[in-house]
């Protein structure tokens, strides 16, 4: 997985999350396949299509905090994680 003080676009902008499709028991092999990226200030109620129940790792950024839901519309219980 990248650190989180390198999560960055390739013009040097700075990413707050990435969300990953494929996760690991292997630390190494974590953080692969589909990537879904979340840009600092970006408000999503509900998941792209095709990402629902699909995240299975992320990393945040530094100076970052990402809030989700266990329901759609930013509803049932939340747990937040930062870098």
């Amino acid at each position: 997985c990248p650190a989180a003080s390198d999560l960055k676009m390739l013009n040097g902008s700075r990413i707050c999350a990435q969300l990953y499709s494929d996760d690991s028991a292997y630390y190494d092999d974590c953080c692969g396949g589909d990537v879904l990226v979340v840009s600092p200030g970006t408000d999503m109620p509900y998941m792209p299509s095709g990402w629902a129940a699909r995240v299975s790792s992320l990393v945040v950024g530094t100076r970052c905090q990402l809030t989700v839901w266990d329901r759609r519309g930013k509803q049932g219980h939340s747990r937040s994680f930062s870098a």
